[in-house]
């Protein structure tokens, strides 16, 4: 291409200068004007054969002088799709993200439930320990009443004796009045050691009643009573306890001896617990103090030995807080399975309140609505999967009862059903 130009270059020249010798003339333009002209088309061949020869030659730059736009697009589309994929790749990563989090908390669930499991097997394990001391204390009842049976034996034999001799000695002899006075007088001694046996023996067959049904009415740490105290004056700390004593000991008194007056004290708490109990609610802030039970109390029992808890309040729940989460798989729609799937869900949430601090024995919520929600999650179509929570309906302190509600949302499309 580099010779081609030279030789057209210099043709153009000598035929330029020819016609400048020869003085000819285009389109009436004068002979160095027509010189010039020729000179340029001279030129211009030189660009048109170059050009033609690359592009003969070179498919590349064919392709960049005509399809330079097409192929601008498509790369600005291919660059639109990337980007497309790329968001749709973040998306789906998202979507596994979301699912992991699911499966984890799905996971912490059915771990709280084993936890709650376990404790309650090792309460069981301890109502056993509780039966056999009882079925040991029954032993020595049951040891007790025989004795007394044997010595109460002789002494009514005795009574009846005694009573013969007596009247023998009241119809045969008229003037020993001394010896029937000192006769009688022996009788009732007698009497009333036979009275007073009689009275032993009675109580001892109602704590065998209590034993033989394994009567348990207060169980070891059982709390008796619960106050959640703030002194606007530490003078008060006497006045505050001795309150809440009184409380512990009805109720100790109420569940131990059924039916019978409250006039005595039965409750038993060592004194310096009482002056240290006393000594810290003086101190500022809010407390939470509790009466509990020392050991398993017997229903009859005259004795109740007890302890004071103090602990500070605060708030262990929040209005609106979810406190357990579970999910009923597509197919469970039996009552049998749906109620058990909403007992295991109430006794995660219990557990939680419970790590958090609670000091109440259970939740409270409304069985209609539980009777309800159960019905309608047996109603529910074969084929869908129920998420179920449970709610907190208020904020709830540490000795506060905390109630509960129980909703279920469709999987599929996350709407909210409520009985």
């Amino acid at each position: 291409m580099l010779v081609l130009g030279g030789v057209l270059s210099t043709l153009g020249d000598r035929l330029g200068s020819m016609v400048g010798k020869a003085r000819l003339s285009l389109f009436n333009l004068r002979p160095r004007k027509t010189a010039v002209v020729i000179t340029a088309l001279t030129g211009s061949v030189i660009s048109a054969v170059s050009l033609g020869l690359m592009l003969l030659v070179s498919a590349r730059l064919r392709v960049g002088l005509f399809e330079l736009d097409q192929i601008q697009n498509r790369l600005q589309q291919s660059r639109n799709a990337l980007r497309q994929s790329k968001a749709e790749l973040r998306h789906s990563a998202e979507e596994q993200r979301h699912s992991l989090q699911e499966l984890s908390r799905s996971r912490d669930d059915l771990q709280r439930a084993q936890r709650g499991r376990q404790q309650a097997m090792n309460g069981r394990e301890e109502a056993m320990a509780s039966q056999r001391k009882a079925e040991g204390q029954l032993s020595q009842a049951q040891a007790r009443v025989s004795s007394l049976r044997r010595e109460l034996q002789p002494l009514q034999n005795q009574r009846q004796r005694l009573e013969a001799e007596r009247d023998r000695l009241s119809h045969e002899v008229q003037g020993r009045d001394a010896e029937i006075q000192r006769t009688e007088t022996e009788l009732a001694g007698v009497r009333r050691r036979i009275a007073a046996g009689e009275q032993e023996l009675k109580g001892l067959e109602t704590n065998l009643l209590a034993l033989r049904r394994g009567d348990v009415v207060i169980a070891s740490g059982q709390p008796l009573a619960t106050a959640k105290v703030k002194l606007a004056n530490p003078g008060q700390a006497k006045a505050v306890i001795d309150s809440l004593l009184q409380r512990a000991n009805l109720s100790a008194f109420q569940r131990v001896l059924p039916g019978k007056p409250a006039d005595r004290q039965i409750l038993m708490v060592p004194r310096s617990d009482i002056d240290r109990l006393e000594s810290l609610l003086r101190q500022n802030g809010t407390w939470v103090v509790s009466i509990r039970s020392a050991g398993n109390v017997l229903r009859g029992e005259t004795r109740v030995l007890a302890f004071p808890e103090l602990r500070p309040n605060r708030q262990v729940v929040h209005k609106g807080e979810q406190l357990a989460r579970t999910i009923l798989e597509a197919g469970a729609t039996s009552p049998e399975e749906v109620r058990s799937r909403l007992n295991l869900l109430l006794a995660a949430a219990f557990t939680k309140v419970q790590r958090q601090g609670t000091l109440v024995d259970g939740l409270q919520f409304d069985v209609a609505r539980f009777n309800a929600l159960g019905k309608s999650l047996s109603e529910r179509p074969a084929n869908q999967a129920a998420s179920l929570e449970a709610i907190a309906i208020n904020d709830a302190d540490t000795p506060d009862p905390i109630v509960v509600d129980l909703h279920w949302s469709n999987e599929s499309n996350s709407r909210h059903h409520r009985p």
